[in-house]
């Protein structure tokens, strides 16, 4: 099969977040095999959901872990063009398709430079690992980066992960953590503000807060120049509270993320958070007993990735991927789940990540066999 084929058998898999990717991995996994490859599948415990991992040559040291994930984000309200479960050729260089470029793409060259791979003298191997629910918190990466290290024998080095990057590495990524913080006051008359605990007072409170904690990381002139914003950012999406202008607020809630460069902690920056949360709630607790701040996690934290210029891995792929220049990224991804697990990991990708999420997305035809013959030139790299 060419790229193209696969990535449109791929996209006609309308695998959510969130929802089962049984169908779409056991299509990899049955492909694969075809080329007598052994795979295996991690999966959660309802079974409904399963990661595969497998290894192309040699059971020797120093191999190579190639990474993607098989679900996409929703469609539904959004203007598309074209059937977004359908890859479409327009003839103007494009294939559209939802995750046509994130990241099917990626996945797709894989699965046709595969033939190539098991006809290589590979010296060291290849691995695959591709993952479900990534676009809803990055939840099956810890669990499938940690089984690279437990399952085999051999000890791999590198972890690639073909977020959509046009090709350029990618050496640094932003730490991300989506939280819910919500305050419960005391209901009563608007006249009695002073005598009851607003729920949406304290909350703005709290927001205000947070705001601060972001200006004074950039007062304290905590920068890395590499991520744009080069500083840590602290986002309030959502805020919901209150029945009518003249109630007292009883319930408030706010959705709050992290993206924190390498040098900041997320861990630090949330328990400062909690303290000013308890200091809070002890002194209104003397208005109102019942007075509560509670914040969860949306999903759990993603780690950042600090790739540094000098570690090896970084000329190795300016070498398969012929481009030297080196980036940063502010979106999630399992790249930082690879480097916390010791493998040196970059992301490397076909595609834009411009065009990810939105109504019609694409994946230039180019980039696609550009990210074939980037997998070309790694199987070149192995065999010698």
């Amino acid at each position: 099969m060419t790229v193209e084929n696969i990535l449109k058998t791929l996209v006609a898999f309308p695998v959510l977040g969130g929802e089962s990717n049984l169908n779409i991995i056991t299509w990899i996994k049955t492909y694969i095999e075809s080329y007598g490859v052994t795979v295996h599948l991690l999966y959660n415990d309802e079974k409904t959901k399963a990661s595969l991992h497998c290894r192309i040559g040699p059971e020797a040291d120093d191999g190579v872990i190639l990474s993607g994930h098989t679900d996409v984000v929703p469609v539904e309200g959004q203007e598309w063009h074209t059937d977004p479960f359908t890859l479409t050729d327009k003839g103007d260089g494009k294939l559209y398709g939802r995750g046509a470029c994130d990241m099917k793409g990626f996945v797709a060259c894989c699965l046709a430079a595969l033939p190539d791979m098991v006809k290589a003298h590979l010296k060291r191997p290849i691995y695959f690992g591709f993952t479900y629910d990534e676009e809803i918190g990055c939840l099956a990466g810890p669990e499938l980066a940690k089984t690279f290290n437990d399952y085999y024998k051999e000890t791999p080095k590198y972890a690639i992960i073909g977020e959509p990057s046009l090709l350029e590495p990618i050496v640094g990524q932003k730490g991300i953590y989506i939280l819910e913080t919500y305050v419960n006051g005391s209901a009563g008359h608007s006249s009695r503000i002073k005598q009851e605990v607003s729920a949406i007072h304290e909350a703005m409170r709290l927001i205000l807060w947070l705001e601060n904690k972001m200006n004074a990381l950039i007062a304290e002139k905590r920068f890395d120049d590499r991520f744009q914003p080069p500083h840590t950012t602290i986002h309030i999406g959502q805020v919901d509270g209150g029945i009518a202008p003249n109630v007292i607020a009883d319930k408030a809630k706010f959705y709050w993320d992290l993206r924190t460069i390498p040098m900041d902690s997320v861990d630090q920056i949330v328990s400062e958070f909690n303290a000013y949360c308890r200091a809070r709630e002890s002194e209104l607790r003397q208005v109102f007993p019942d007075f509560s701040i509670t914040t969860i996690e949306n999903h759990p934290p993603v780690p950042h990735l600090d790739t540094k210029e000098d570690d090896d891995v970084v000329d190795f792929i300016k070498r398969v991927s012929g481009n030297s220049k080196l980036n940063t990224v502010a979106f999630a991804s399992e790249v930082g789940q690879y480097a916390n697990e010791g493998f040196q990991s970059v992301i490397c990708g076909p595609g834009s990540i411009v065009q990810a999420h939105r109504p019609d997305e694409y994946i230039e035809k180019v980039q696609l066999k550009e990210g074939v013959g980037m997998l070309k030139k790694l199987i070149y790299e192995l065999s010698l």
